[in-house]
This record gives structure tokens, sequence and C-alpha cells, in this order.
């Protein structure tokens, strides 16, 4: 029986991509079978290793509980004590495979609000939300009502990037529910826009697809107050279906009539 053929170097790299491996952690290849290493490892029969001695661990604060660290973001005062609720939150794994937080983007004074769903490879690596191709078009959509980023708050309901961008799991995303949900309340913005079907459902209390909520006004209730809510689809997804390009127009139209009234 033939061995199987060894995978070209092509073959692997499309492997690798698909599995989400989208960058090197070290600068130069490390051949982990050379001769040197080979040798210099212990004979696991002959020579059983020595446990090392216990390195000393330094002292710190303990991390919060979850649970706590979720509590406590329901009041958080302010965005920046809620963005560093965040960045000493462990109790999400998605924390521990990002490169970094991204929290947000733009004005937090802004009379209107985009959350999106989570970061991307771009945004993960700028740490500022749509910043990617999906951003671009973003730009373009704001653009396109008067408005820039100086003027508009952008988050997402997710702010750790999800391994190779897989769709957040149900427990992640209620995990991360209370940041955002403070997040909005706190920003307070006159139109709060969800851009894609995972936002929506998330944060609009809905189980339609984004083609029966898209263009239709909702209430987002923060407790307090109830602000103005739309769906419309994810920049994203325009990229992928160009032809619902004018279906998102005509939502546009409708969210900045809203503003100027």
């Amino acid at each position: 029986m033939t061995p199987d053929r060894a995978p070209t170097a092509q073959e692997l790299l499309a492997f690798y991509l698909e599995a989400g491996v989208d960058c090197a952690l070290m600068d130069e290849p490390v051949n982990r079978i050379s001769d040197e290493r080979v040798a210099a490892a212990p004979d696991p029969v002959q020579s059983p290793p020595a446990r090392p001695a216990p390195m000393p661990v330094a002292r710190s604060e303990p991390a919060p509980a979850p649970d706590v660290a979720i509590q406590s973001a329901r009041t958080a005062p302010s965005l920046e004590v809620l963005r560093a609720m965040l960045e000493q939150f462990d109790g999400c794994a998605l924390k521990s495979t990002a490169t970094r937080l991204v929290f947000a983007d733009g004005n937090p004074q802004a009379r209107i609000m985009f959350v999106g769903e989570a970061p991307g490879r771009e945004e993960d690596i700028e740490g500022l939300p749509f910043v990617g191709r999906s951003g671009q078009l973003l730009n373009r959509m704001i653009a396109a009502i008067g408005l820039d980023r100086t003027r508009v708050y952008i988050a997402n309901v997710i702010p750790w990037r999800p391994p190779g961008n897989r769709t957040p799991t149900p427990q992640e995303t209620q995990i991360c529910l209370p940041f955002i949900q403070r997040q909005i309340e706190l920003v307070n913005p006159d139109v709060l826009v969800t851009l894609g079907n995972p936002s929506t459902q998330t944060l609009l209390s809905t189980r339609e697809g984004i083609m029966k909520t898209r263009g239709r006004w909702l209430d987002y209730d923060t407790g307090t107050r109830k602000i103005r809510a739309m769906a419309t689809f994810h920049p994203a997804y325009l990229l992928r279906s160009p032809s619902y390009k004018r279906l998102a127009w005509q939502d546009l139209r409708a969210i900045a009539k809203a503003l100027q009234g």
C-alpha cells in the first residue's frame, strides 16, 4: 500500500486559511524535528525529566468573577469605566484568542449609533470596529446621509474577534450582551441602527430574519427610555450581494429623515 501524497505548500496554505490561521506567530519557521532538537530531547524511558522547581508567582489583584463583572457592567458610570471593565474581564473565552479588545469608534455624544456583530481580522489588528472592506463601505453609507465617523458612534455586540471569523456562539453572545447594553445606555443615541441579522436579533429581541426586520422602526428599551431602532443589512453582506444596496439606501434615507426630525 503506497503512502498518501504529501500536500503541496499551496494546499497547506489553503488548509490554514480555511481553518482561520491568518497570521504567523514567529518571524522565522521552526524545525521541531531537527537533529539538534531530537538529540537534546531526554529519553523518556531511560531518564524521565525532573520536575522543574515551581516559579515564583507575582501577587496581583484577582480578576473579578465573571458574574460579578457582568453585574458591575450594568451600572458602569461611564464608557471609560466600561471599557476598563472589559479589559479586565476574563469571562469570555474569545478574549484569549483575540489580539486586542475592539470597543468602539466615533463620537460618544453622537445622535446615532451603529452596532454590528463582532470584529474581523482587520478590526482585531487595529482595535477599532469596521476598518476593513466592510468598514469602508459603512463609511460611504454614512457619508451618503451627510455624516462621518466624527458624528456617529460604532460598536459591536461582541468586542473580541472569534477565531477564523466564525459565528459567535449563543453563550458568547449572552456573556457579552450586558456590556453592549450598557454601552448603548451610556451613549444614549436618538437612533440605534443594528447591522445584520445577529445584532438585530440579539438587541431587538426578534427571531425574524433581516429581510423582514429591515426598514421597520422598532423600539429599543433601555429601562429608562425607548430609543428608535432600525435594522439594515451588514456592509459585509452588501459586498457579497450588491443588489441589496438599493434596499439599504431606502433604510438610510428613513434614518436620515428621523435625524432631521
